[in-house]
């Protein structure tokens, strides 16, 4: 797994999708390999090749990741964050100028993923202040003080949207699971960095730092902020565990309305019920209660096992199925197939379950098998369900980051290595 992380995934970053010209990195490269300079750049690929780069540095400490880390992380501040209103552009023309200047709080989240995890991997002070920022900007726009959770977006100015989708692929509600779980995961990242920072000021702490992070000196954090970004963090879990999760199937169920009724049709996601199953645990790991653990693993189980739903006898993972209409997308998309390995690894890992150990290697033969790109570097798409290669979709883009596949490495290299 290091020599795909290293030798074609972020090696494909670093030689090919560097924008030399107007700086950062490009917006995209079509399926068939063609790199397209004029394309848009959005602030998810953009704050996810943040993390990326962010991640492997601190776990493998190369100057190269660094350098890439930090060409990312001040092209995103310069570009991306806005100066007058806050948050973030949803993206920025190939110069670096706002293109959509609405304020999607799941890229919100991200940029909180990627610049806590700078601050992790260098102890960079400006890092942390811009995650702290962005935090606050959610909590105070996005965060439903009269049903709880948190809702999608809202105008360059704060104001209310009439389409509020993340994407043309997702049904119009005002809250989703899919970005509650990609605000609980920076908010975990964020909590976590927090209490690195604190060990560091304060060497009594019985908080154990992760592997390879940086303890910086003289960075004082609060204790106020701390635990602000704490009660938060409890709320989110209590928000999966409560409202997102669907107690009869055990999937999460995906949309919802302001008062947390289920909307749209029945959909279950695989992709999404595993990576949740993992992201939600790592939630209660770092914040390290002990009563909130015993409430989340049963429910860590019961979401892997709702997700087997979805797998496939070579060991792979289709995307999503739609019980209402008997619509299934049995694409094997790369994310999902990412998410799967790691999804059963954490089962393996902390309760000991052999079978999931053995899908977790089974999918991963059906990566290497079908999924990378041996020739020109990064992952496929996804292959269709004929078995063919889907060259429609992005190699590189506004949704194809090298974020899914290279956590599932790092996250593998972190937990065994």
């Amino acid at each position: 797994m290091q020599d795909v992380l290293e030798n074609n995934i972020l090696r494909f970053w670093l030689d090919k999708m560097q924008d030399s010209e107007q700086g950062g990195f490009y917006g995209r490269m079509d399926g068939h390999h063609q790199l397209h300079p004029e394309a848009e750049k959005g602030a998810i690929l953009n704050a996810r090749i943040l993390w990326s780069f962010s991640a492997a540095y601190r776990v493998l400490q190369k100057p190269e990741y660094m350098e890439a880390a930090t060409r990312a992380k001040d092209y995103f501040i310069e570009h991306f964050i806005d100066p007058e209103y806050g948050g973030v552009y949803w993206s920025v023309d190939n110069t670096g100028r706002p293109l959509d200047t609405k304020k999607q709080f799941y890229a919100i989240g991200f940029a909180v993923y990627g610049l806590s995890e700078y601050a992790r991997a260098t102890g960079d002070r400006e890092a942390l202040d811009y995650a702290l920022q962005l935090y606050d900007c959610i909590e105070e726009h996005a965060f439903d003080r009269e049903h709880n959770g948190y809702i999608e977006a809202c105008t360059r100015e704060w104001g209310e949207m009439a389409d509020m989708r993340l994407s043309e692929l997702d049904a119009n509600y005002p809250k989703s699971q899919n970005t509650h779980l990609h605000i609980i995961e920076p908010y975990a990242n964020l909590y976590r960095c927090l209490r690195e920072f604190q060990e560091a000021e304060s060497p009594n702490c019985n908080y154990v730092p992760a592997i390879g992070a940086v303890l910086p000196l003289g960075i004082t954090v609060p204790q106020e902020t701390i635990n602000r970004v704490e009660s938060s963090l409890r709320n989110l879990i209590d928000i999966f565990t409560d409202r997102i999760l669907n107690p009869d199937t055990h999937h999460l169920d995906l949309f919802f309305e302001m008062d947390w009724t289920r909307g749209a049709s029945r959909l279950e996601s695989y992709g999404h019920d595993i990576e949740c199953s993992w992201l939600m645990h790592e939630a209660a790991l770092v914040l390290g209660d002990k009563k909130v653990l015993e409430k989340v693993e049963p429910i860590v189980q019961m979401v892997a096992k709702a997700s087997e739903k979805g797998l496939c006898p070579d060991g792979s993972m289709i995307h999503e199925a739609n019980l209402d209409t008997g619509y299934v997308d049995a694409d094997l998309h790369w994310w999902v197939q990412a998410e799967n390995v790691v999804g059963w690894l954490n089962v393996y890992q902390y309760f000991g379950d052999e079978k999931a150990l053995q899908r977790a290697d089974a999918c991963w033969q059906y990566i290497k098998q079908n999924l990378i790109d041996y020739e020109h570097g990064e992952w496929f798409w996804s292959r269709r369900k004929d078995g063919t290669l889907n060259l429609s979709d992005d190699h590189a883009g506004f949704w194809k980051c090298p974020y899914h596949n290279s956590r599932m490495c790092l996250e593998t290299i972190e937990r065994f290595a």
